[in-house]
């Protein structure tokens, strides 16, 4: 009888447990490779305003990889802190606020106990306050600070107030103006404003002052003309009467110089990362923020200074000719101020000048490593010793975007600062005086038109949903007739908005065009900064303006989910 199981032949039991042994073995490696491959992928989102999968569509929507929305939102680094806490402050901002806290009624009282505790120690003081009747108001008596200060903090309490000059003496015998710097409450930033009014103020019985009726935004101009002289940078004459020069902007913190990389030495101990023009340029806002963010979020992981180029190209959208225009410049847009405080930065004409002059007076030149492809990653640039790192992008779009080095396993390394990018102060300074002029007290809807409303395929009820009957009859139910009404919009017809006038005070960007005309502060200080040259306010800056004061309306009406049941990107898209 033959052997059933002759020599080298296995039972079929074992021969299935092995098979059955490596298919699980496969899955378990094919499970770990997925895995991986997740791990190295997966690309938090940036902390915005908007959820990630909103902030993925919008700069994922492209063709030609352009960024296509409709600019009517423009948010910054200012823009983007949580709604709970402090705003975050440099260390000089920081050190600024410490030496003058906010000024609250704990303070005011503190104030008070001190000049009660000064009389007492003077002696009694007198029994009556007839002999104040009919005078005029001592204006630099701290008691008539206390009475402003205290109706301020009654009047408007969306502002954070931060300090006040001593009242100086108005038209009258009974006025006092007085000047004060303060930060909107909706703001996050640390940056401070300023306003100066003129209020009327009589005398209690018990010796107080009291304020009888405030000015409105600005109009203690003799408090201006106070501050304006004692400025340490103002115009003054010297022992041989020369007289010394204003500086460009009348607004102490705004500082727009470029800094400088100074000895030879320095230069060359640096670290650099220098990108060069690529297919960004001249490409919308929103696109601009996020390469040139990118840019300085690599030289922040690689702890290096960023080579940035001041010069920008507003895209055609922003512009009436509706043709790009080269030649702006960062400062009209963003606050350069705070860029330099947050962030380790040097202009590129600067950088260029220092990095020949180094190579004409020294034989050994500057250790330089040039990066051809945005596929080189910061991973393998971080432990580069090289002085400069040069990122070139020299290929055909999309491959020569900036924010492309951001993309795929660096976006686990790389994080956008955008604290560090704000808009303008002097923009800023505009939305202060408009809300200033509405005495913080107005409530705002926005209305999104233009090629939206015109393309009825993707947006079908926009246009007659932004009509001005339909518009009034969705505000019925939100804000109360004859409210301060501002309309942040993209509708180029001034007019369009009258019907609304016959329920509230309605207020358009347009109703403040001195702010910017060239009389205004913000047209010379940007004449200055531009060697001579008048700026246009472009519509990047329109959109800029229009975004922030709607921020700082007390309602706020949007035109997607409240005017319209349409969807913000278009059709089936909510």
């Amino acid at each position: 009888m033959k052997d059933s199981n002759p020599e080298g032949v296995q039972p079929i039991g074992q021969n299935l447990i092995k098979v059955i042994s490596n298919v699980c073995f496969s899955g378990f490696v094919f499970l770990v490779l997925i895995f991986t491959a997740i791990a190295v992928t997966y690309q938090p989102p940036d902390p915005w305003l908007d959820s990630a999968p909103a902030l993925a569509k919008l700069f994922t929507q492209n063709g030609n990889a352009t960024f296509k929305n409709d600019n009517s939102i423009l948010r910054t680094g200012e823009d983007l802190a949580s709604s709970a806490g402090p705003p975050v402050l440099p260390p000089k901002a920081a050190a600024a606020a410490a030496a003058a806290p906010a000024i609250t009624e704990a303070v005011i009282e503190k104030a008070e106990e001190k000049i009660e505790n000064s009389t007492v120690k003077s002696g009694p003081a007198a029994p009556a306050c007839d002999g104040l009747a009919g005078k005029a108001i001592n204006c630099s008596d701290p008691r008539v600070l206390i009475a402003i200060e205290r109706f301020n903090l009654r009047a408007f309490k969306s502002i954070v107030f931060l300090d006040y000059q001593t009242p100086v003496n108005g038209s009258k015998p009974n006025e006092c103006d007085v000047m004060w710097r303060f930060r909107n409450k909706r703001e996050r930033s640390w940056r401070k404003y300023r306003d100066y009014r003129r209020f009327k103020i009589r005398v209690k019985e018990d010796c107080n002052y009291k304020v009888v009726h405030p000015g409105g935004w600005h109009s203690g101009v003799n408090a201006r003309r106070a501050w304006i002289g004692s400025r340490p940078n103002a115009a003054k004459k010297g022992g041989n009467n020369r007289k010394v020069s204003p500086p460009v902007s009348k607004d102490d913190q705004i500082n727009d110089t470029i800094p400088t990389l100074g000895s030879d030495s320095s230069f060359r101990k640096g670290k650099y990362l220098y990108y060069s023009r690529g297919g960004d340029y001249c490409k919308g806002m929103n696109h601009y923020m996020w390469s040139f963010l990118c840019g300085l979020g690599e030289a922040m992981f690689l702890n290096r200074t960023f080579v940035m180029d001041l010069n920008i190209c507003l895209a055609a959208t922003y512009n009436p000719s509706n043709k790009d225009e080269e030649g702006k410049d960062f400062r009209f847009y963003f606050d350069f101020e705070h860029l330099k405080e947050v962030a380790s930065i040097v202009e590129e004409g600067e950088f260029l000048r220092d990095w020949k002059k180094w190579d004409r007076t020294h034989k050994k030149k500057i250790p330089l490593r040039k990066v051809p492809s945005y596929k080189t990653t910061s991973m393998q640039l971080k432990k580069d010793k090289s002085t400069i790192i040069w990122r070139q992008f020299d290929g055909p779009e999309p491959n020569n975007y900036w924010y492309r080095v951001c993309e795929g396993q660096a976006g686990n390394f790389i994080k956008r600062p955008w604290r560090a990018l704000w808009k303008s102060k002097r923009l800023m300074n505009i939305v202060s005086e408009i809300s200033g002029r509405m005495d913080w007290d107005f409530d705002a809807v926005h209305v999104v038109r233009g090629e939206k409303a015109r393309n009825k395929e993707l947006w079908p009820h926009l246009d007659s949903d932004t009509s001005p009957d339909a518009i009034l009859e969705k505000l019925k139910g939100a804000i109360q007739p004859w409210r301060n009404l501002y309309i942040a919009t993209n509708e180029p017809f001034y007019n369009y908005f009258d019907k609304l006038r016959s329920q509230y005070k309605v207020h358009l960007l347009n109703d403040y065009k001195e702010l910017w005309g060239n009389t205004s502060d913000w047209y010379n200080e940007t004449t200055a900064l531009n060697n001579g040259r008048p700026v246009e306010f472009d519509g990047y800056m329109r959109v800029a303006v229009d975004t922030e004061v709607l921020y700082r309306a007390k309602t706020r009406v949007e035109t997607f989910y409240n005017l319209t049941r349409d969807c913000k990107d278009g059709i089936n898209t909510c």
